[in-house]
Order: C-alpha cells, then sequence, then structure tokens
C-alpha cells in the first residue's frame, strides 16, 4: 500500500520559486500569497474531499469557502439564485470586473482512500472523482491573492469569487447566469483537474438532461394482462427507437441512459416507468435536433403501448466557447511557472494506480502542452462552464492532479485529490490564475481583444439555457434549513 505524507519536506518543493525572474512585482506579489496561502488551501480542499457532499448538499462544502473567504474581507452574498449552497465573495469596487469560478460538488458511491489500491474511505459515500475539490480551495486562493493586492493598491477593480454547486448533476450555473450573476463581468475564469497541463483552446460536448415517463394501467400479469396498459412496453419501445438511432447520428454524439423504473413485480402489469437520459454532441444546435427526435419517440411509443408519456428537460449544457486570446495570455503564465514537479514517491503513487486500473505506467505528466490553435471536436464531457462562457469571455487551463490517463469519475481522481499530488496542481493552477488576473487587471488592451473575440464569435446569438422555469431543484431536507 503506497500512501504521500504531506510534511515539511513536501511544502518545502510545493512552495520552491518557479520562473520567478520572469514575473513583475505584482505577479511575484501574487505568487508569495498563494505559497503563504498553501496550508489554509490544503486544509480547505482536504476538508471538502472528506465532506464528499454531492449536488445542492454541499452545505458544508459551501459553507467553509464562504467563511474563509470573509474572514479574508470578501462581502459575501450567501444562497444566491435560489440555491442554499451557492454564494458570491466580492472585494473591491469599479471596473474592471473580474469573476472566477469554484466548484466542490462530489459524484455518489465512489468514496476512496488516498491510497494506491480500491478501497472506500466510508463504504456507499460520495468522492470527488473529478476533483473538484480541489477546484474550489485553487479559484478561492487565487481571489485572495488579487484581493490583497487590491487592497495594497497596487490593482485597481473588482474581484469575484462564485462559489457554484451542483456541476456534476443540474447544473447551477445555469440558474446563475439565469439570474444575471455574470452580467456586469468583464471575463471570467475557471480551471479543472485533469492528468495534464494545459491552457484549454478545446470545446466540451453540449448535452441535455431529460426525464421520459410512461403511465400505464395496472392489472394481473397472469389472469388479466388484456385489462392492463404496460408502461414497461413503452419504455422498452423508446429504447429500442432510441439505440436503433444510434447508426443515424454523426460520429460526435453520445446518448446514455438510466432506467430508474419498470414496474415492482413480474406478475403485475407496471403502470409506470421512468428513464433518465443524458444526449450529447459537439454543438448545442446537434443536441437541440437529437431532443425533438427524443420527443418524437417519446409520442411514438406512448401510441404504441397505448399509454400516456412526457418527456420534461431538467438540464443541460451548451458547448465551450473558447477564447483564443485570453488562452494565449494563459499559457505564457503557465509558461512562466515552468513544468510542475513531482517527487520520485508520488510517480510510484500514480505508477501505481496506473497498474491497478491497467492502463501504460507513464506517471504523471508535469510539462505544459503545446498551445492547440487549430481543436477539433471535443474529445468528450460536459460542463456548466461552458453555459458561463456564452454570457461572458470565459478563460479556461487544466493542471495535473491524477495519473495520466488514469479512470477519471472514479476512484483514482478521489485517490490522487486527497494527498500531496492533487495538491501540487491546486496550489500550481492557483498561482497560474493568479497571474493571469494580474493582466487583465493591469492591461485594458488585453480585456479588450479578449472581448472583441467573444462579441464576433456571440453576434446574433441569444443563450438560453436547458433549464426548466421555476427554482432550482434543491433537495427538501436542504431548502428547509
Amino acid at each position: 500500500m503506497i500512501r504521500v505524507v504531506v510534511g515539511a519536506l513536501f511544502l518545502s518543493s510545493l512552495l520552491a520559486p518557479q520562473s520567478s525572474a520572469q514575473l513583475s512585482a505584482s505577479k511575484r506579489s501574487a505568487v508569495g500569497s498563494i505559497e503563504a496561502q498553501a496550508g489554509d488551501l490544503i486544509g480547505l480542499s482536504d476538508q471538502i474531499w472528506r465532506f464528499a457532499e454531492t449536488a445542492l448538499r454541499e452545505t458544508r462544502s459551501a459553507a467553509v469557502l464562504a467563511d474563509h473567504a470573509e474572514r479574508q474581507g470578501f462581502e459575501v452574498e450567501r444562497g444566491v439564485a435560489g440555491m442554499p449552497t451557492a454564494f458570491i465573495a466580492t472585494y473591491g469596487s469599479g471596473e474592471p470586473v473580474i469573476g472566477i469560478m469554484g466548484e466542490y460538488d462530489a459524484l455518489p458511491g465512489i468514496s476512496q482512500k488516498p491510497q494506491a489500491t480500491k478501497e472506500a474511505f466510508e463504504e456507499g459515500a460520495g468522492g470527488h472523482g473529478c476533483g473538484h475539490n480541489l477546484f474550489g480551495a485553487a479559484s478561492l486562493g487565487a481571489a485572495i491573492a488579487i484581493k490583497e493586492l487590491i487592497e495594497a493598491g497596487e490593482l485597481a477593480g473588482t474581484i469575484r469569487f462564485y462559489g457554484t454547486p451542483a456541476e456534476e448533476s443540474v447544473g447551477g450555473k445555469l440558474y446563475m447566469v439565469r439570474s444575471g450573476l455574470f452580467d456586469d463581468v468583464d471575463v471570467a475564469l475557471a480551471w479543472h483537474p485533469s492528468y495534464e497541463n494545459s491552457a484549454d483552446t478545446s470545446s466540451s460536448q453540449a448535452m441535455v438532461d431529460f426525464v421520459v415517463e410512461f403511465r400505464g394501467k395496472a392489472a394481473h400479469a397472469a389472469s388479466d394482462p388484456w385489462n392492463g396498459r404496460s408502461a414497461l412496453d413503452a419504455l422498452e419501445i423508446f429504447t429500442f427507437a432510441l439505440n436503433q438511432m444510434r447508426e443515424h447520428v454523426r460520429p460526435t454524439v453520445r446518448m446514455h441512459y438510466s432506467i430508474l423504473e419498470g414496474g415492482d413485480v413480474p406478475n403485475v402489469v407496471p403502470e409506470r416507468a421512468k428513464l433518465w437520459c443524458w444526449l450529447r454532441d459537439s454543438k448545442h444546435t446537434g443536441v437541440d435536433d437529437l431532443l425533438e427526435r427524443a420527443r418524437a419517440m417519446t409520442e411514438g411509443a406512448a401510441l404504441a403501448a397505448g399509454v400516456e408519456g412526457e418527456l420534461s428537460v431538467q438540464s443541460g449544457d451548451y458547448e465551450m466557447l473558447a477564447n483564443m486570446t485570453g488562452a494565449r495570455l494563459i499559457h505564457s503564465n503557465m509558461t512562466a511557472l515552468g513544468p510542475l514537479e513531482f517527487t520520485a514517491e508520488e510517480q510510484e503513487f500514480a505508477k501505481a494506480i496506473q497498474r491497478e486500473t491497467g492502463v501504460e505506467e507513464v506517471g504523471l505528466k508535469g510539462d505544459l502542452e503545446p498551445l492547440d490553435e487549430n481543436p477539433g471536436d471535443p474529445e468528450g464531457g460536459s460542463t456548466d462552464v461552458a453555459d458561463v462562457s456564452w454570457v461572458v469571455p470565459t478563460l479556461h487551463l487544466s493542471v495535473t492532479t491524477s495519473p495520466y490517463e488514469a479512470p477519471w469519475h472514479a476512484w483514482p481522481v478521489v485517490a490522487s485529490g486527497g494527498m500531496s499530488i492533487g495538491h501540487k496542481g491546486m496550489i500550481y493552477a492557483a498561482k497560474a490564475l493568479a497571474l493571469t488576473m494580474v493582466d487583465l487587471f493591469e492591461d485594458s488592451e488585453t480585456r479588450a481583444a479578449i472581448r472583441a473575440e467573444f462579441e464576433e464569435k456571440t453576434q446574433g446569438f441569444d443563450y438560453e439555457g436547458y433549464i426548466p422555469e421555476g427554482p432550482p431543484p434543491v433537495p427538501a431536507e436542504i431548502a428547509g434549513r
């Protein structure tokens, strides 16, 4: 069993100066701030890692971040956009307004100890299989570094940290966008844990999240089945039609579903059946087409089975609108920071995970990937950060926090995010974000160029998110607090 312990030696290597000669005085101050905060940020991240709270249930996770921001002098508004676990922390006044996003929701059922073999930290509990415990802490650390520069009179303007819940399900940012919370932001930033370091230029997949429900009539399956109308029959017709469609869609399309309800016992004709489905494509226009086809399948399946059917959209994401001007800025700052260096012990931890999961034992990638000026279709995955990118220019970077090509949304990412590998990536991300924000505050011409690219790409476009009318689906036990 391989473990990595965070101690004085690790912190010393973590805080070693990185290409400081290339940095301006304000950028050196920002890096110094992140280094001074390292212990606090690791503590915040580890708390959120242990909480492992899922979508819209992140009460403790949101609280530790919001409370920390408040202690650092931010004005904190909690429970924004109808979500008790969403908040905004603001410092400064006037323009520019630079926003930075942080996430902190976990995935259900993938609890894992911080070790290189699979073993639950708490059986049946959630786990941070996407590294969001690192995401929120790093972004807040970067915001604090900028706050200190504003406080010292070295920068002027407003820094705003967005505590955004429920990225893995529901899409909390969509409700924040709908509430107008990004309307006055000049530029927004975000990052994501990864198995490589990059200033991101590729998009993400657009997707729509919906449920299909069928309602029929129960009857005894043996004595009088003719008196029944099976909702499960309709659901099976729907899934057959959906699977037949796989041959007749673009290669960029992905379709996946789970059957949530299909009858309780074999000898009763099921009167209710329910399916949860996600449809993805590289563009939201493609997703719109898939959704209309799914609606027609719902109607056809209900008609064929003699039951009632209904398709209800729950959420969804647009594709990421990349900003090349901003990506070049991020890339220059990550270049100035230099590679992310890992110890021999951390590399062995990563290789042990790779052996365990059957991928090539190459360890951790610390070098910065070349800037991809001509990205193709996205490889997979969706994010509600993408919806923000259609209403405000959004810059995005990825940082290594997990072994190369080890399974994502799975125990290896949980394990790495709860120990020094994840901690190192988090601190590096905070530095890269802070350096980029220094440029955004100081350089009005760069801000204008980022905005001009955004305006050109969104000309004539009106954003409308994939969320239904009404409030977010906050669990009753959270809403009542």
